[in-house]
């Protein structure tokens, strides 16, 4: 604990230093030089984390008019230092998304962003995205938040600044009465897609406001699908692994009894997950099944360390989001909006290759994509993943104890718009270790499919808890780093008849 604290207080002047270079660094010069910073390096897994919040994400004095904003309101740590610990928890990438209020647009561009400048300046090692926290419209917008993530461009402080400044859910002195509609936010979402550089859109917390099991409240199916159906190359996914996941712990690393694990009030999470997604033949199946490219991730969404009395981890100390790609921007943006992704908590794996392949044939597919097959294809799938030997932020060496091959059904668009289910979707079998035989720091498996008939997905989900066969409904006061789940994007098998 002491070194923790002796880290973060270092942390705390290197990111003073850091704000004061920020007043002094113009805006061209800093992306012209951040840009020759990114370089092809060969494709690997890289963690990153797409829902970091700083202390522009700000509370607001209404005493004044316009309503003043109160930096480190409602997130407490500067853009370097959140790059900073992310870059110590093993990110390659993060991206700021900060949320909002009467005049945040003003407020990010012409404070925040100069901020994010200097950090990529000053931190070159993390690739810093930049984003915000869509605060959704509709009746009452407050638990209706995505993660808004433009490409790295020129134009991204301007393009975000038009989509904010217009659209977002709280934005203006008062937000005007078009913001509690539901249906402005399909307006959002066309102006999103009409953008000359499209950005990336993904649902946090989909079902934090649920009232119960299946029970969901302010983000329900029926919302999720029209959303990509009016901006399919924006809106590409939903959080899966939710933030706040240090709020069952006390400052000292002890558990609150009486704390709900991800601030999940109504309904819990259920191993760390979002019940959109932890739930087997649910929300995310329901989409699935439909053929739908609809990716899970998983965030900190980070306030304020749990030391400092807050709910949230560092960036990359308890969630990742693993993409296949080269270190730099653009291919780490293609490879979140191609699926080429999985989620981990507690660092259980860092690496996972899910392959369909045609046996006998070079014809295969991996995660996000698509297999295109004949009938009397003989298929397999091949599985690799890494186990870390190193500890994870909390100090623990986790091991996977099960890994689940979930098999689901391609039925196409759902006949009704609010579907939760996905009544054919089923655990096809359950690899334990014993199972499994490790190569070259690989754990290694097989399951043939023979030959497949209707088209149909697969995805992978895995734990340490041998026993626990679906993810069950959190506890109050439980220790997250004793529950730890991955999950893969799927892999489509089409069959052309």
């Amino acid at each position: 604990m002491k070194s923790k604290l002796l880290l973060h207080s270092l942390l705390m002047v290197v990111s003073a230093g850091l704000l004061m270079s920020c007043q002094h660094l113009p805006t061209e010069q800093a992306t012209e030089q951040n840009t020759a910073l990114t370089t092809d390096q060969g494709k690997s897994w890289l963690a990153g984390d797409h829902h970091v919040h700083t202390h522009y994400s700000v509370k607001w004095d209404n005493s004044v008019f316009p309503p003043a904003p109160i930096l480190g309101g409602d997130a407490k740590y500067s853009i370097p230092l959140n790059a900073q610990m992310a870059s110590h928890y093993g990110l390659s990438w993060m991206v700021i998304t900060d949320h909002g209020g009467p005049n945040r647009a003003k407020l990010a561009l012409e404070q925040a962003y100069p901020e994010l400048l200097a950090s990529r300046k000053a931190l070159p090692q993390i690739l810093q995205f930049y984003g915000m926290e869509f605060d959704v419209p509709g009746n009452s917008p407050g638990g209706r938040h995505a993660s808004f993530i433009m490409p790295h461009r020129p134009t991204e402080a301007e393009q975000l600044y038009q989509i904010e400044s217009r659209y977002n859910g709280r934005q203006g002195v008062p937000p005007g009465p078009e913001k509690a509609e539901d249906g402005f936010m399909l307006h959002a979402l066309k102006a999103m897609n009409e953008l000359p550089d499209k950005p990336l859109l993904l649902v946090n917390h989909p079902a934090r406001l649920a009232t119960g099991f299946r029970q969901y409240n302010k983000v329900t199916p029926a919302q999720l699908r029209d959303w990509q159906d009016t901006a399919p190359d924006v809106v590409i996914g939903m959080t899966g692994a939710e933030g706040h996941q240090a709020a069952t712990l006390n400052p000292d690393g002890s558990t609150d009894p009486t704390a709900i694990r991800g601030e999940y009030p109504d309904y819990p999470t259920m191993g760390g997950y979002d019940q959109m997604t932890a739930r087997l033949g649910g929300v995310w199946d329901s989409l699935l099944s439909e053929g739908r490219h609809w990716w899970v991730t998983g965030v900190s969404d980070s306030h304020g360390h749990y030391t400092d009395g807050w709910a949230d981890f560092w960036p990359g100390q308890y969630a990742k989001t693993y993409v296949y790609a080269d270190k730099n921007y653009d291919s780490i943006f293609a490879a979140l909006k191609a699926g080429q992704v999985f989620v981990t908590t507690g660092d259980l794996i860092d690496a996972l290759f899910v392959e369909v392949a045609v046996k006998n044939s070079d014809n295969t597919a991996t995660a996000g994509q698509t297999l295109t097959i004949k009938p009397d294809d003989e298929l397999v799938l091949r599985v690799r993943f890494r186990d870390p030997t190193s500890n994870n932020g909390g100090g623990f060496n986790p091991q996977v104890q099960r890994v689940d091959v979930i098999q689901g059904l391609i039925k196409g668009p759902a006949s009704q718009r609010n579907s939760d289910e996905a009544p054919d979707t089923k655990v096809a079998k359950r690899f334990y270790p014993a199972d499994w035989s490790i190569k070259d720091g690989y754990s290694q498996f097989e399951l043939p499919l023979g030959k497949v008939s209707k088209s149909q997905y697969l995805r992978l989900r895995g734990t340490n808890n041998k026993n626990e066969l679906e993810p069950e409904a959190d506890a109050k006061g439980e220790n997250p780093w004793f529950d730890l789940w991955f999950y893969s994007n799927p892999v489509f098998i089409k069959v052309s008849l």
